[in-house]
Formats: structure tokens, sequence, C-alpha cells
């Protein structure tokens, strides 16, 4: 009984070994939302904005101006390692930026509406309307994002492996599983602009200012 009192002790007493691992920094994730100044484009006419927002456009209708958003996904990895004495394991940690939105974007209003004109005016504060839901819509996406990217990297767990796959398999795994994620949550806008183009807008826009639009796209000075 003595022989077992004291080994009980000396477990209790004898320091455990400390994981190297441990030194490593936590996983963490990290969100980046693009809100970049808007870009203007005067230089297209409303027949060339048709022909260019063709897939947009309600069928016979004419596309006075326009707002392309060209949606942006972008992951920047760091993982630093620490490899073990054999030189054939190791423990790293996913530190994971990403950053998002739309990048460039572009109001287009067609030259013949110069600015400065009701009717620039009209087409401008319609194309305002598309702006404000694409910048809407990528904040009402960020909290989804960020809480799906730290269920899966920012759970305090260490990644072990193989020497040197670490970066790999997070790289592999950002570009076929996350990247095609968040363009997917992203495209969801579309529905919200749609409902931004109903024919009652159409009609509304080109009726305004005195007819001033509606003589234009009858080729009436």
């Amino acid at each position: 009984m003595p022989f077992l009192l004291i080994l009980s002790l000396l477990l209790i007493a004898s320091p455990s070994r400390a994981d190297p691992c441990d030194e490593l920094p936590k996983p963490s994730v990290t969100i980046k939302r693009i809100d970049e100044r808007i870009s203007y484009n005067t230089e297209y006419g409303y027949k060339s904005l048709t022909n260019i927002g063709a897939s947009l456009a309600r069928p016979g209708k004419q596309v006075l101006g326009l707002t392309r958003g060209q949606a942006t996904v972008s992951f920047a990895s760091n993982t630093p390692a620490i490899i073990d004495p054999t030189g054939r394991w190791e423990c790293a940690s996913p530190q994971i930026t990403l950053s998002f939105g739309f990048s460039p974007m572009t109001v287009y209003v067609a030259r013949e509406f110069p600015e400065g004109s009701c009717a620039y005016k009209e087409i401008h504060e319609h194309e305002m309307r598309h702006v404000e839901v694409y910048r809407k819509h990528i904040a009402s996406i960020e909290k989804e994002l960020t809480d799906s990217l730290n269920a899966r990297f920012a759970t305090g767990a260490i990644w072990r492996g193989q020497v040197g796959q670490t970066a790999s398999r997070l790289r592999q795994e950002l570009d076929a599983r996350w990247a095609p994620y968040v363009q997917m949550l992203i495209k969801r806008v579309d529905d919200a602009q749609a409902k931004i183009d109903t024919a009652e807008e159409y009609e509304r826009v080109a009726n305004a200012c005195n007819g001033e639009i509606s003589k234009v796209l009858r080729g009436k000075s």
C-alpha cells in the first residue's frame, strides 16, 4: 500500500509534457467587405446599352441606364506551422481573410440624356436604386458568411498532418468549396434587382420629364 501511495504522488507532481503546437495562434477568419466608389459611364447610346444589358432587359424595352457590379470573391491565407523533430509531421493554424463584394461597380446612363437634364436625373435615380440593392445585399450576407466560415475554421483546433500538406489542403478547400459558396450567396441579389425593373417602372421612366425621354426613343427632337 505505501508503494502505491508514493507512485500516485509522483504522478500528480510530474508536470505534463507541453504541446509545442500550443505556441501557434488560434485559427482565425477575417471578413472584409469591398465598398469601392462607383464609376460612371455616359459613352454609350441607349441602343448600345440595350445590347449590353439584353439579358436583363424586358423584351421590347430600351435600356436607358444600366448598373453593373462584378461579383468579387478573394481568399487570402497564411498558415504558420511547427514541424516535429522527425520532419514528417506538422501542426498548423489557418489564418484566413475573405474579401467580397462588387468590384468594379459602374453606372451607365445613355449619352442621349446629358448630365444636368431632367432625363439624366430620372435615369440616374433609378440606377442608384440598383446600387443600393447591391450594397444592402452584400451587408445582409456578411453575418451568414462570418458564421459559416468561423464554424469551419475558427474552432480553436490546430490542424495536424504531413509536412507541407496543410497549406495546399486549405487552398483546395477554399477554392473548391468556399469560393463557390460565397458566389452563390452573392448571386441571390439578382432576384432583388429584378423587382426594381418592373413594367410599371419602365413606363414611368420612359414617360418622365414631360415626354423628354419618350421623344428621344421615338427619334423626335
